[in-house]
């Protein structure tokens, strides 16, 4: 593990950043007026159960008069934690702003990924009304593994090393380079269900030919990664973020094979709990310091900031005992957000008060998008390959960030190859621990 002098020193720096938020959120919520007993509508974006969590929290919240939810669920109606909104098209933008004029609502939640990723939190801050959640440009950490991976190789962000492609004679023929078991991933959004561990070769052949060939994730399976296996023991971790400063909530733990004693595919989860035994004090220390606090810097230098809650997928390996990124999603977990590692779990907390306070701060403060690249800027580059993380990597490689004029399409961080060798991984003994999604 970390020495004492880092794990002090990232203490200290958490510390500060926790006062800085705090200072902020509170001259915000002073703003909004929240702070002076004002009491608003909500309203919460999503059908699942984190949405019933959200609902349920903020119910219970002083601050808030009352929540609806679009579209809800038969469990939100009948516990009666929110008025269901089942008839409202949560795709279609300009219907839910009208809606939102209507009602006179205060704030919106928006729950899961599809909407984040497809641009619906950048409208909704244009029209004006205090959104939690981030951009398209920003939920691109989600909407692409390949964004979110040369991201990592930019910021020395810990990471599994990989290889991104779009042919899968290629992607079968690296895979033959590295050997069994390895990962391979669709790039863009699949419900949790896009990633096979591969035991053997045969097994990962499969899944290249399921995703690039007969397009059994429709584009979200055009572009696949080839990720080193890594073993250990996987767990979530969340943190608030304002685009510059990142608070640390909580850890979980979900279930996500299907079958007992963690064998078979992966699922989108089947239960969890909070907090993760294997999050100590320390181990939070090392993920905000070497991924966390990376990542938001990182992206508020490529000019999309990143607002809203930070849900990063780990992978404890069991050589080092030291956390690696597997995944990042742009949102609460679903089922993590039903436990206490979030603050939809602990409704005492006054969860809105922290949520819309980071929304009033959006709309009043956030930045214009960046400048639009021409169509061809948005083409993928072709298939790369990471080396091993090492000081020089900046140096290394040229990153250069151009968002796609769609926004429903993926931000691309084009990577100029290194003239120098890249290290090819090193071949594991197989061995089924648990695995990110």
């Amino acid at each position: 593990m970390a020495c004492a002098a880092c794990t002090v020193r990232g203490t200290l720096k958490l510390a500060v950043a926790s006062v800085r938020w705090r200072s902020s959120l509170e001259a915000s919520a002073t703003d909004a007026g929240i702070v002076s007993g004002e009491k608003i509508i909500i309203l919460v974006i999503g059908g699942g159960g984190r949405e019933h969590a959200l609902c349920y929290a903020l119910n219970r919240s002083p601050s808030c008069s009352s929540v609806l939810c679009a579209p809800g669920n038969a469990g939100i109606s009948q516990s009666r934690d929110a008025t269901c909104i089942s008839d409202l098209d949560i795709s279609n933008s300009n219907a839910v702003i009208s809606f939102c004029r209507t009602r006179g609502v205060g704030m919106i939640v928006v729950g899961p990924e599809a909407p984040l990723v497809a641009g619906l939190s950048n409208d909704l801050v244009k029209a004006g009304i205090p959104t939690f959640g981030p951009s398209s440009e920003a939920a691109a950490l989600e909407g692409s593994k390949d964004f979110m991976k040369k991201l990592c190789d930019k910021y020395n962000i810990p990471t599994a090393k990989y290889c991104t492609f779009m042919d899968a004679v290629e992607a079968k023929e690296y895979v033959k380079q590295q050997g069994a078991p390895i990962v391979v991933k669709a790039d863009g959004l699949a419900a949790g269900k896009g990633v096979v561990v591969a035991m053997t070769l045969d097994e990962a052949f499969e899944a290249i030919d399921s995703m690039l060939v007969q397009g059994s994730f429709g584009s979200a399976g055009s572009r696949v990664i080839i990720e080193e296996f890594l073993e250990g023991e996987e767990a979530s971790f969340f943190a608030l973020v304002d685009g510059e400063n990142a608070l640390p909530l909580e850890s979980a733990q979900d279930h996500k094979r299907v079958g007992d004693g963690d064998v078979g595919p992966n699922t989108g989860g089947m239960g969890a709990y909070s907090p993760a035994p294997i999050v100590t004090e320390e181990l939070k220390g090392i993920v905000m310091e070497s991924i966390i606090v990376p990542t938001v810097k990182g992206m508020a230098a490529e000019g999309c900031k990143f607002v809203g809650v930070l849900y990063a997928g780990l992978m404890i390996e069991k050589k080092s005992g030291l956390p690696k990124l597997i995944e990042y999603n742009v949102r609460f977990g679903d089922p993590e957000c039903q436990t206490g590692g979030t603050p939809s779990g602990r409704a005492e907390s006054g969860p809105e008060n922290e949520l819309l306070a980071q929304a009033q701060a959006v709309v009043a403060e956030r930045p214009p998008a960046p400048v639009l690249a021409t169509p061809d800027a948005c083409r993928p580059a072709p298939a790369r390959r990471s080396g091993q993380r090492n000081p020089e990597a900046p140096a290394a490689q040229e990153v250069v960030m151009v968002p796609c004029v769609a926004r429903a399409k993926t931000p691309v961080l084009r990577v100029a190859r290194a003239k120098t060798p890249v290290p090819r991984m090193a071949r594991k003994k197989a061995s089924v621990p648990r695995v990110a999604r």
